[in-house]
């Protein structure tokens, strides 16, 4: 699996190794699984359960750290299953079965819940946009390399719907070109893929970024505008670092996934009340993140293609295409709802690539 998914599923069996200490003792649950004590596992677990289902409001990742929790002491049982030779095998998988018949129906969230539409209201999108000009006044982080660096992150995932990992991997030269016949004119691109110069093992970054799946892999158009914005904070602001990737810290290494998520904790920060009441109303979260950018983009794209004359199932599967989905994938479907939001819609133009704000920010070329 990808490393921050492997960190994520860690941190969920140490929430529940946490939870263990507290109720029972330090080292409760290593304990009760060395000694296959099925009644010790039966509390901790059920505890767990409780704990995670009684906080004020559970998401979807609750969900996950629970069945994660789950998996990972039923697969030590069977693992000492296989391996201890002190107990009859039938025993232990009676246990085993018990656990896993008990607990596995356990859900913390009911399911078929309305799923909250989590692209952005019109309104964070505009002030997105006026705020993270590197011009701007408003702009919270004071260092101008700083400010294209977030600037260039919030346009890839925002106008090309980039995944946090895939606009981190990207390379300096990630803008690819060539001279299209039929359209009589340079067509730009990026290409989503690993990095081809650095393998995972040179990345120095703790949270290495990865593509998803194989069907992340792909080519994506980009429009004349948002290749020159690139290639200007690759020429301008990035400095010269000793490593191949686009997004460069201030420190000289690649830009760190913890990074680039705390930066939009910041500009958090400075949204408007009236701003995130509104977010807070259409989301139910008062906060942005690099993955609000990606969904929004689905949302337009969406709204674009129908608007230009594809079938439902056309765009879906242009969607697809471009957002790196399998072709099985139900993911597209689910922003059908909110393209015919218009408040949703409503900030951008049909020049959604070239909006007259990304123009603004760029400067003269030195």
């Amino acid at each position: 699996m990808a490393d921050s998914t492997h960190i994520k599923k860690l941190r969920y069996i140490d929430n529940l190794y946490q939870h263990g200490d507290e109720l029972r003792g330090h080292g409760a649950l290593d304990d009760a699984l060395g000694t296959l004590n099925d009644g010790d596992l039966a509390e901790i677990l059920e505890s767990w359960f409780i704990s995670i289902r009684n906080q004020p409001a559970t998401t979807e990742s609750d969900e996950t750290r629970w069945q994660v929790g789950l998996s990972f002491v039923t697969s030590i049982v069977a693992w000492i299953a296989k391996s201890d030779t002190h107990k009859t095998l039938s025993h232990i998988e009676s246990r085993l079965h018990q656990l896993s018949v008990l607990y596995s129906q356990f859900r913390v969230k009911k399911r078929n819940m309305p799923e909250m539409i989590r692209s952005l209201p019109a309104s964070t999108v505009e002030v997105l946009y006026q705020i993270l000009d590197p011009e701007s006044k408003d702009n919270p982080f004071p260092r101008v390399q700083t400010r294209w660096r977030v600037y260039v992150a919030f346009i890839l995932m925002l106008h090309q719907g980039l995944r946090r990992g895939e606009a981190l991997l990207l390379p300096v030269d990630a803008i690819k070109s060539a001279f299209d016949p039929k359209l009589g004119r340079d067509r730009c691109w990026i290409n989503i893929r690993e990095n081809d110069y650095e393998s995972s093992a040179q990345d120095p970054r703790y949270s290495k970024p990865s593509i998803k799946t194989k069907d992340s892999i792909r080519q994506i158009p980009t429009s004349e505008t948002t290749a020159r914005i690139i290639e200007l904070y690759a020429g301008n602001y990035r400095g010269r670092p000793q490593h191949s990737f686009l997004l460069n810290s201030k420190s000289n290494v690649p830009l760190s996934t913890e990074a680039l998520t705390k930066a939009f904790s910041v500009i958090s920060n400075k949204l408007p009340a009236h701003v995130v009441r509104e977010l807070e109303s259409r989301t139910g979260k008062t906060t942005v993140t690099p993955h609000d950018l990606r969904h929004t983009c689905a949302v337009v794209r969406l709204h674009q293609l129908l608007q230009h004359g594809d079938s439902m199932d056309e765009a879906l599967q242009k969607m697809r295409t471009f957002f790196g989905w399998s072709r099985q994938s139900t993911m597209p479907s689910r922003y059908a709802r909110a393209v015919f939001e218009d408040r949703l819609a409503g900030v951008w133009n049909n020049a959604f690539d070239d909006r007259v704000s990304l123009l603004r920010a760029i400067p003269k070329e030195r």
